[in-house]
Parts: structure tokens; C-alpha cells; sequence
């Protein structure tokens, strides 16, 4: 999955964040039926490691030398984009509305453009400026103009870690390959993040509880492994790898605001899968995000995306359940 053009690695944003946006579908009957967030979204991370292990594994045949050259960036992608992210979520939604948290997560894209701004001291271009005010307008439309508003002051902190966590994911997974496959990255990177969330389980920092019956899915029922296989094979495996794919293609802040549509698609999904009619608003916030990321594609120069340096040494669906 190489990708060279602009237009190709939109393409394989929007994969990603269509396969991202479907584990909200899936994963709302496991909770309904007693799982725990953070037992879902572990199940989910081990279920896409164990999927990717014997494609890195062949991916890596004389390529060991560049996972180890990447190895700190895999740590992070693993530690931040993937564990770290989901952690700082699940601390957060125990005392503010989960819409909020979502919300405040999915503003990473602003917090790259304005650590852009800090570090290079030059203001971005009035393209960019807009592009971030369209695009945030529609996901506040899209999430419910209600999700604004958390009083607890520690719940908003989490919720800001989370954000920031989640730009870390974008710009790890935009620095330069270096030999590295995509799926190898996301497959080791997984690995790392389901053991991280596997070892905060086991010590009780996150709670953890699952329950093995039959549950209701497109209106027929279920085994509980069949959501959690498809959500292990493409709300974490495909969506992950095309994600790192297309923020190498992009540079991370185009990427960013292009995973601001995974949101839209868990809305479409619900709406298609569920029967959770989507409002005109949502319709409309949806219009003003594919705007906004129109407008920060047109400002990106000519020769290449800009990048935040990085010294070598992890992206949300609906309201109801956890995000990436």
C-alpha cells in the first residue's frame, strides 16, 4: 500500500476513517451487552495485533534492520497513539459526557497547526485558518452542539491528553518510512498498545468486565466474537494500516483534519445500521468538515506537506462509544 499523490492519499484517509467510523455499530452491542469500554477496546487491540502478526512478520523478512531503526517510533506509535490515547479517553468519560471528550479529542488537528505556528514562528495561511474554523464548526455540529460543556476541571484535563495523544499518533505516523512497511508499523505498533492496555487491565487502572453471550446484530443474533472479529479486521487492522499509510502520503496535518471524517462515517453508520437518523445539522456538519479539509489541502505547498521536526531516537466515532 505505497502511495505517492496528494489525490490517492485522501483516498486512503477517507478508508481509514471509514473503517475506523464502523466500530461504532459494533462495538455498542458488546457494551449493551456488559462489556466494559476498556475491555472492548483491549479485545479490539489484541484482535488487530493478532490479525497483523503474520503479515509483519512476513513484511519484515530482511527488513529487521528497519524496525530497528524505527524502533522508538514504533514505542510511541504503540505507548501514545494507540494505548496512551484510549487510556487518557477512558479516564476522562468517568466524569464528563463522552461527546465532550470526543469533541475536545478530536480538536488535535488545531493543536498541530498551532504547535506548527509556535515552532516556525510564521502564521499559517488564511486557507489553513479557515479550513480549522470550518472543520470544527461541522464537528461540533456533527457530535451535537449539547456535547459543549464539561464542569470537572480533571475530566477536561484527561480529555486534553487525549488530544494531544492523538496528534502525537498523526505526527508518528507521518515521519518518513525509512524502509519500514506501513502494515509492519501498525501491526508492531498494536502489538505494543495491546499489551500496554492489557497490563492496565490486569492491575486495575482500567476497569475491566465482558460478558460472552449472544447479542442482537442487524436485527439477528449473534455470538459475541462475530463484531469483534469484523472490528478487529477493520475498524483496527485496515483502519490503522491505512491510516499510517495515508499520513505518509499527507504530512500529519492534512491527514489530521481528514480523519475528522471517521465522525461523519460513525454517524452514517449508525444511521444506516442502527436507525439513528441523522439530523439536518449533522448533514450540514458534515458539508462544513469536507470543506474545511478542501481548504487546508489547497494551502499545502507544492513541494510537499509541512512537518513538525522530530528528534528520532498515534484518530473517534459516535458519541456512544470509545474513540480511536
Amino acid at each position: 500500500m505505497r502511495i505517492s499523490s496528494t489525490a490517492s492519499g485522501l483516498a486512503i484517509a477517507v478508508l481509514a476513517a471509514a473503517s475506523f467510523g464502523t466500530s461504532g455499530v459494533l462495538m455498542k452491542p458488546l457494551l449493551e451487552a456488559g462489556w466494559s469500554p476498556a475491555a472492548a477496546v483491549t479485545a479490539r487491540a489484541i484482535g488487530g495485533a493478532i490479525i497483523l502478526l503474520p503479515i509483519t512478520l512476513v513484511a519484515l523478512r530482511g527488513k529487521w534492520d528497519a524496525l530497528w531503526r524505527a524502533r522508538w517510533r514504533v514505542l510511541i506509535m504503540g505507548v501514545v497513539g494507540v494505548a496512551s490515547t484510549q487510556f487518557f479517553y477512558f479516564a476522562a468519560i468517568r466524569t464528563v459526557p463522552v461527546s465532550t471528550a470526543i469533541l475536545i479529542e478530536l480538536l488535535a488537528p488545531l493543536l498541530l497547526v498551532a504547535v506548527v505556528w509556535a515552532r516556525t514562528l510564521r502564521m499559517p495561511r488564511p486557507l489553513v485558518l479557515a479550513g480549522s474554523a470550518l472543520a470544527i464548526v461541522g464537528l461540533v455540529m456533527v457530535i451535537g452542539p449539547g456535547s459543549i460543556g464539561a464542569p470537572d476541571p480533571i475530566g477536561l484535563l484527561f480529555s486534553v491528553l487525549a488530544m494531544v495523544a492523538c496528534a502525537v499518533y498523526f505526527v508518528i505516523a507521518a515521519r518518513p518510512s525509512d524502509g519500514l512497511p506501513p502494515v509492519a508499523f501498525a501491526g508492531v505498533g498494536l502489538v505494543i498498545g495491546a499489551l500496554t492496555l492489557s497490563v492496565l487491565a490486569l492491575i486495575g487502572v482500567l476497569p475491566f468486565t465482558a460478558t460472552f453471550g449472544d447479542l442482537p446484530l442487524l436485527g439477528a443474533m449473534l455470538p459475541w466474537w462475530v463484531p469483534l472479529l469484523f472490528v478487529a479486521v477493520v475498524s483496527t487492522a485496515l483502519a490503522y494500516v491505512a491510516g499510517i499509510t495515508a499520513a505518509e502520503s499527507l504530512g500529519s496535518r492534512l491527514a489530521s483534519f481528514a480523519g475528522l471524517l471517521e465522525v461523519v462515517f460513525a454517524a452514517l453508520f449508525a444511521w444506516i445500521l442502527l436507525g439513528e437518523a441523522l439530523q439536518p445539522l449533522q448533514l450540514l456538519g458534515g458539508a462544513l468538515i469536507l470543506g474545511g479539509i478542501a481548504a487546508v489541502k489547497a494551502a499545502e505547498p507544492a513541494d510537499g506537506p509541512v512537518e513538525l521536526p522530530l528528534a528520532e531516537g498515534r484518530a473517534a466515532t459516535e458519541a456512544q462509544v470509545p474513540a480511536r
